[in-house]
């Protein structure tokens, strides 16, 4: 299988026996008892009706040998046609039925396995592409819907398929000996591809998963690509993916367009065979005309259930092969383990780093033996350079991560036991780059407390820069915000991704670097915003302005995850020290740049 060496699967994948698979499936269906049952018993019925045509072909011909009644005449295609109708009429009814649970089954399988992916931590998507995990949500669950469909249409044929057995025995067995002598070697051929289906199946949509995840960074990233003119970069990165996937699925037909042909010349033997016996023994009167049509027409019969039996062996391997990767998802093991899920009714805000140790997977060490304690309501600013391990330190607060070694205590409590749903509604995070959600302004501040009313919004926006910010807005608070936030200036998400945290007040408030990408005039507005929740809350400030940084309390200066210095703004300037040489060589600059930017816009 060389040829499917390019794909990898991910990590959380994992094997899982047919036998596990179909017990797993089955269980899906446990909440649609009265709909399987009836579906099982149309296919019963339609089986049985199925069955019926060919007896009744076969005992009309010995009965038309004898007697040439026109009422008989007439009575043949009125019974055939009557078995038709019925049996397109149950089958409709049955399609109908199954539409029905598999889309109640397909809601609920899309759900668990978008919950699943939801609760999985960060580090979980630092490692695994979303847009694979996109497909196994969307494209896989449609897959395994496909699966049962072809299930039950074989499962009826399979059925009747055993009663015709039945038919072909009474009527000669010896012929029926003959014939089902030629099933081991039928199974045979269907087992042989068995194995080389699932991994074809398999890889084929890894490649299609691989497409999905390079569209989706596409068009995420396409204002950047036009910006740097790199249109064809990118769909160049495309069309490798694209014609990848062509090459593995072109494979992948290849070698499942072989069942059908394999099997149909095989049976063209066995039906050759069957034919020539049957015939000299009808000639021979050894059996009649009648049973030995009823036996042709039921051989046909007989042998298709068994030939789709194993050529949907591909459509039954590509199945459960969705099967196993949405399980997989749903299985997938967090890295972020909690020990209790005590509910977090209220926090003071009191945290304390006990010898802790962290590193990004099989990455260098960002922490080692790390301890900080930060009292309840103290207005904390971490400086250092890139790489120092700064939002780590903000990252552990919120569980984003699993740590390795040592304790996070948050009010005395180790953050591992708290139900972490509860304990992140106290938290309050701003990052570098706000994320806002395609929508109005006022939608994305009620994201976190839908509960908060226009009049509390506008209230607490006009005391942000006396509201002058608003006035920016096209229609204030009910503005479209655009995918991503994209009709947004960056300083205009930052106040609207603050303002959906000021709303929720909460006991821990993380700013990461959340002024590095604005001006002047916004950083002021943002620091009005601040000094609304730094006196009630915890403040943890990961910034590169001075101005965010001289407003603290405290400042501790990180180098590779080790305090190097801490003190006031003063203090370490005084101590001439790590912090001391940042301000010259940084913060001093920076300050110059922006009172020059301030006297501009001033002069505007």
């Amino acid at each position: 299988m060389g040829f499917f060496d390019e794909l990898n699967p991910e990590k959380y994948d994992r094997q899982y026996k047919d036998a596990d698979l179909v017990k797993r499936i089955a269980g899906q269906f446990k909440s649609s008892g009265k709909g399987i049952f009836l579906i099982s018993l149309l296919t019963v019925v339609m089986s049985l009706i199925g069955a019926i045509l060919p007896i009744v072909t076969g005992r009309a011909i010995d009965f038309l040998s004898s007697e040439n009644d026109w009422v008989i005449l007439l009575a043949i295609p009125g019974a055939v046609a009557f078995v038709g109708v019925s049996e397109w009429g149950l089958n409709w009814v049955r399609r109908r039925l199954t539409v029905r649970v598999l889309g109640d089954v397909v809601l609920d399988l899309r759900t668990r396995a978008f919950r699943a992916a939801a609760e999985h931590d960060l580090s979980f998507y630092d490692q695994f592409s979303s847009g694979r995990i996109v497909s196994r949500i969307n494209s896989d669950t449609n897959d395994l819907s496909q699966l049962v469909v072809i299930v039950t249409d074989v499962g009826s044929q399979v059925l009747q398929a055993i009663v015709l057995g039945i038919i072909l025995v009474n009527t000669e067995w010896k012929l029926s000996l003959v014939l089902f002598s030629f099933m081991p070697v039928v199974f045979g051929i269907a087992i042989g591809f068995r194995r080389l289906a699932r991994v074809v199946t398999k890889k084929g949509m890894q490649a299609m998963a691989d497409v999905n995840s390079a569209i989706k960074e596409t068009v995420s990233g396409i204002a950047i690509a036009k910006n740097f003119r790199q249109e064809m970069t990118i769909f160049d990165e495309f069309d490798s993916a694209n014609r990848k996937s062509y090459r593995f699925n072109i494979q992948r037909g290849f070698i499942l367009s072989l069942i059908f042909p394999v099997l149909n010349g095989v049976t063209g033997i066995f039906t050759a065979i069957l034919v020539y016996f049957g015939g000299l023994s009808a000639a021979a009167a050894v059996i009649s005309a009648g049973a030995w049509y009823l036996f042709l027409l039921s051989l046909d019969r007989f042998l298709w259930p068994v030939m789709n039996l194993s050529a949907f062996w591909a459509q039954i391997q590509n199945g459960l092969s969705a099967a196993e990767r949405v399980f997989a998802l749903v299985d997938a093991e967090p890295a972020v383990v909690q020990s209790d899920r005590q509910p977090v009714e209220a926090l003071k805000g009191g945290v304390r780093f006990e010898g802790v140790s962290f590193r990004y997977g099989d990455k260098e060490p960002v922490l080692t033996d790390f301890s900080l304690t930060i009292p309840p309501g103290e207005n904390l600013a971490i400086v250092g350079h890139t790489g120092s391990g700064k939002t780590s330190i903000a990252r552990l607060i919120a569980r984003f991560y699993e740590f390795q070694g040592g304790r996070i205590l948050v009010d005395g409590s180790d953050i591992r036991s708290f139900d972490l749903q509860s304990y992140r509604r106290r938290l309050g995070i701003v990052s570098q780059v706000p994320f806002l959600f395609s929508g109005t302004v006022a939608e994305n501040i009620r994201y976190a407390k839908p509960e908060v009313t226009d009049a509390e919004m506008l209230s607490m926006a006009k005391r942000i820069g006396d509201g002058d910010w608003l006035e920016t807005l096209s229609d204030g608070l009910e503005t479209q915000v655009g995918e991503r936030g994209g009709r947004l200036s960056m300083g205009q998400r930052q106040l609207v991704a603050l303002m959906r945290v000021l709303v929720q007040k909460p006991a821990i408030f993380v700013l990461d670097e959340a002024t590095a990408s604005i001006d002047p005039f916004t950083e002021w507005q943002i620091q009005q915003a601040l000094h609304l929740i730094l006196s009630e809350a915890t403040s943890i400030l990961i910034a590169h302005r001075l101005s965010t940084v001289k407003a603290a309390d405290r400042i501790i200066v990180l180098d590779k995850g080790k305090i190097l210095e801490e003190g006031s703004h003063n203090g370490l300037l005084q101590q001439g020290g790590h912090y001391a040489t940042l301000y010259n060589t940084y913060f001093r600059h920076q300050s110059l740049a922006y009172v020059e930017q301030a006297k501009e816009l001033v002069a505007k």
